[in-house]
């Protein structure tokens, strides 16, 4: 009977110890604790374009998107608060509205032109992203046009029924 009771009682140690760590292991990822970049409800401060709501996990994934696609670091548009560390909240930084103002403008293009519910093909439509100009670059460079040359290739031969060495465009056809 003792032997019993000592099986029965590591087994309840066992338990309440796996119930404490599962508990500290889903422990919220964010604390409002020192972090100003949560407010007192524990939504992030000072979000304009993106959801007041949004989770930690889907801000993270749009910061790092941001990051990728101008090859840039958290400091580009962020930065440190008076103890050191980033404040994210912070406006301080010019580029933070910069990349607000570009959120709403890629918004308003894909909505304009590439909006899947006004297209009979929503399967062949991308839209614009920060990448799109980007292309891992914290300003997006000028396209350069290649140059007329074509490589020295002889130009093509005259349309039929036209004179080569005529340089007047033929008439605009009839559309009587």
């Amino acid at each position: 009977m003792m032997h019993s009771n000592k099986r029965k009682l590591n087994f309840l140690l066992f338990l309440a110890v796996c119930v404490f760590i599962s508990v500290a292991a889903t422990k919220p990822a964010v604390s409002t604790k020192n972090n100003t970049s949560l407010s007192d409800t524990g939504l992030f401060k000072n979000l304009k374009v993106l959801p007041k709501d949004i989770s930690k996990e889907d801000l993270e994934k749009v910061m790092h998107g941001f990051n990728k696609a101008l090859g840039v670091r958290c400091n580009f548009c962020h930065s440190p608060g008076a103890n050191g560390k980033m404040d994210f909240s912070s406006d301080a930084k010019s580029e933070k509205d910069i990349a607000r103002y570009m959120l709403n403008m890629t918004h308003e293009i894909n909505m304009k032109y590439f909006n899947p519910e006004n297209s009979e093909r929503p399967d062949t439509i991308s839209v614009v992203k920060c990448v799109t100009c980007h292309h891992g670059n914290p300003h997006p460079e000028d396209a350069v046009l290649p140059d007329d040359d074509h490589g020295n290739m002889p130009p093509p031969p005259p349309p039929p029924g036209r004179d080569s060495s005529s340089n007047t465009p033929p008439p605009p056809p009839d559309h009587q």
